[in-house]
């Protein structure tokens, strides 16, 4: 039972909406005030009086029954009590009932949702830079799904412009075909490094690139077998990685798949006079919105990254018929998304408004910056074979005797670094710590996942008939309970919010309070009724982890 909205309907405030109300009410930090709690300071404006006189007069109305036994105020807070044993046995009968679909549900049905992330480019390796994007995107690709949004996950690839004009000369002149299918990333990374360093001194070697670029595009055989197989290469090797993080796609569709459809946008803009010329280039003026000009085709005539933006946004909405299209990209590109979606306004594309830019901070390590020109990047396959080799060590040290240790620290491990880039609001820099990750200790993915593989244990160890009664609960199993009941309203909210961290902090603070109870309570007491109410408590526990680490992308283990 969503007891916020219960509240809020029953409170009736005419001023607000029932969601607007139920969003309001908060819990409070000091259990004994309440379960719930409505600030009253927000209603001032709005009501013209003191929060305190708004709390009692609202008080003075509001009906208390058997599920809301208690209604009081203290300073501007009206605060409410529940009946705490009907509310645990009502969220642990849904628990039981829902199992891995707790927390879902229908009211996304029959919309569908594009999500662009990820967006590797083409014959560069897949670092650490990517992480955010990736496990962000994926996260949230799984979190519309358990909403009953048909989802579609796209991986924009960066396969067009003349950097494959950079690599066709490279590959020609330092390297052969035997090379790059044996080395694959690795001597692609290698002969781009080389092209940059020996275009400082020979700048004709540009040249020569626009004119492999221009052979792409114009259809050359040769040099688009060469493209097609650096494409191959790298979709191969990054799959590994994907198949690792436990993220798929529905569509591969890069920036050349758009190659034949960008001249019917340009088209559109030149009919409905949104085109201007400037130094020969055709630009979108946007002064009247405080926005540099969109730049849609060189002087030249060629594209722009727009350009294939606008191309993409009108093929998905024709093609999908999206709800909402979000791109999962960092806020360096902030201007770009502004540009690109005023552009489809003025285009009078009603479905603009449906673009959304979900934007991340960046992701570093404690070694510095990364280029890949310069050959300076952290590979995050790297990573994770770093982050799962260290998992191994500490699960070495504290349980040597652990069955499947391997697979068991590739979990661990890879779950680490897909927490760690998620622990916190996704607009902020992270800079990425082993130790810090790998921690068994704090709020980090071990902690967590050492919650579920205790709750593994007391399960396979107490016993528990299948009936019961709510006992009078004690302030640690019903913290327990408040949050296995915060469970759905938390999905729905990362949702909302476009917010995977949200998850995150859910799982901490799910485990933080088990692990308490499990402290302060005996599970295995000699008193039947108790101990199947502590066993049941386990399993719900059990079950809201796995299905909050499930939506982020992580797999548990059944020991650790």
């Amino acid at each position: 039972m969503d007891y916020k909205s219960y509240i809020a309907q029953k409170l009736d405030i005419k001023e607000l909406s029932v969601k607007e109300i139920a969003e309001s009410i908060e819990i409070p930090p000091d259990t004994s005030l309440g379960d719930f709690a409505l600030p009253c300071f927000p209603l001032s404006k709005i009501m013209r009086q003191s929060p305190v006189k708004i709390a009692e007069s609202l008080k003075e109305k509001f009906v208390t029954d058997d599920k809301v036994v208690k209604c009081s105020v203290v300073g501007g807070y009206l605060n409410f009590t529940i009946d705490r044993e009907k509310y645990a046995d009502d969220v642990l009968r849904e628990i039981k009932k829902d199992g891995a679909l707790y927390g879902a549900s229908s009211f996304g049905n029959g919309k569908t949702i594009c999500v662009d992330y990820s967006s590797i480019n083409i014959a560069k390796p897949f670092h650490i830079g990517h992480l955010s994007t990736t496990v962000i995107g994926s996260a949230l690709c799984k979190i519309f799904a358990f909403l009953g949004y048909k989802v579609v996950g796209i991986n924009h690839l960066g396969d067009y412009g003349t950097q494959f004009g950079k690599l066709i000369v490279a590959f020609k002149k330092w390297s052969d075909e035997e090379t790059v299918r044996r080395d694959k990333l690795e001597e692609l990374s290698r002969i781009y490094v080389k092209f940059h360093e020996e275009a400082k001194k020979d700048p004709s070697l540009e040249d020569e690139a626009r004119r492999y670029f221009a052979l792409i595009e114009k259809g050359d055989e040769e040099s688009n077998r060469l493209f097609g197989l650096f494409k191959e290469i790298t979709l191969a090797e990054v799959d590994k990685i994907y198949k690792l993080l436990n993220v798929t796609f529905d569509s591969y569709a890069g920036e050349s798949f758009y190659n034949d459809k960008m001249d019917a946008v340009v088209e559109e803009l030149r009919e409905k006079g949104l085109i201007t010329v400037s130094d020969g280039a055709s630009i979108v003026d946007l002064k009247d919105y405080d926005m540099p000009p969109c730049l849609i085709l060189k002087s030249d005539g060629s594209s722009l990254y727009a350009t294939r933006d606008l191309a993409a946004a009108v093929y998905r909405h024709n093609t999908y018929d999206f709800y909402k299209c979000l791109y999962v990209v960092a806020y360096q590109q902030d201007l770009h998304f502004k540009q690109v979606f005023k552009v489809l306004e003025l285009m009078g594309k009603p479905w603009a408004k449906d673009m959304v830019h979900v934007s991340y901070g960046m992701v570093s390590l404690e070694s510095g910056s990364m280029s890949t020109r310069e050959g300076k990047v952290v590979l995050l396959k790297d990573v994770i074979d770093r982050t799962v080799e260290k998992a191994y060590k500490v699960i070495e040290e504290k349980n040597p005797d652990l069955k499947d240790k391997e697979e068991t620290a590739r979990a661990v491990g890879t779950g680490a670094v897909i927490f760690g880039a998620l622990s916190n609001n996704k607009i902020k820099d992270i800079v990425f710590s082993y130790d810090r990750v790998l921690s068994f200790e704090g709020e980090t993915c071990p902690y967590v996942l050492y919650t579920v593989a205790r709750c593994n244990s007391v399960l396979d160890k107490v016993s528990a008939k299948k009936e019961f009664t709510v006992p009078a609960l004690t302030d640690s199993e019903y913290a327990v309970i408040s949050a296995l009941g915060r469970f759905p309203e938390t999905v729905v909210s990362a949702a909302e919010k476009y917010e995977p961290s949200l998850i995150t902090r859910y799982a901490i603070d799910l485990a933080k309070a088990f692990n308490k109870f499990y402290i302060d309570c005996k599970i295995a007491t000699e008193d039947e009724n108790l101990r199947s109410f502590r066993v049941e408590l386990v399993s719900a526990v059990k079950t809201a982890l796995t299905n909050a680490l499930t939506l982020l992308g992580i797999k548990t283990v059944k020991e650790m």
